[in-house]
């Protein structure tokens, strides 16, 4: 098994890493705010709220809000404001372990498994679109996506030389991955909730 390459720290990965961990800090911030004024007040209009198809306090009453027993934003603004640590401790120059590479690399899988239910419930049983949500769905993928290609490059996670070399060239390429993903889930919530004809 090859060991990562510890003379090079991922900056651009760090970078990444903050700047996508705040948008969706925020998004699970504001998303928090507004299930607190839900607990104050079950009648209140949210800002999030811009139509039937297009709102939150759906998702925030609806038990898939809170499928550990407590409401899902909680679990952003926990981990979250892990990913924007790493990143900062990255561009300290702090040098990780591979068990901890892997470790972030369970971590943003299973973000991924989490966000991909979450879409599905909210095109195919709930019938609407959190905003907030969207946001974290749409920091989420990229994550998932620049943290598994860059420990398969630097050999964190097992892989044959070919896979590497794979992981090595889609790496420039996560940005068009990215919009290619987003490109698929809108055709899902377009054929599911035709949303186009109810925005």
């Amino acid at each position: 098994m090859p060991a990562a390459d510890q003379s090079k720290r991922p900056v651009g990965l760090a970078i990444f890493l903050i700047v996508g961990g705040l948008i969706a800090l925020t998004a699970a911030f504001l998303l928090t705010i507004d299930k607190f004024r839900i607990l104050e007040d079950p009648q209140a209009q949210l800002s999030c709220n811009f139509s039937v198809l297009v709102g939150c306090s759906t998702n925030l009453g609806s038990w898939q809000g809170a499928i550990f027993g407590f409401p899902n934003p909680l679990i952003g603004l926990i981990a979250w404001t892990v990913v924007i640590t790493i990143g900062v401790a990255i561009l300290a120059g702090a040098r990780f372990k591979r068990w901890f590479w892997i470790g972030l690399n369970i971590g943003v899988t299973g973000a991924l498994a989490l966000v991909i239910w979450l879409m599905g419930q909210s095109f195919f049983v709930l019938d609407v679109l959190c905003p907030w949500c969207m946001v974290t769905w749409v920091v989420t993928i990229p994550t998932f996506l620049a943290v598994t290609l860059h420990n398969l490059t630097v050999g964190n996670l097992p892989a044959s030389p070919g896979v590497r070399r794979f992981a090595a060239g889609a790496y420039s390429w996560i940005v068009v991955i990215t919009i290619g993903c987003y490109l698929v889930a809108a055709v899902i919530a377009q054929l599911q909730m035709d949303f186009l004809h109810r925005l």
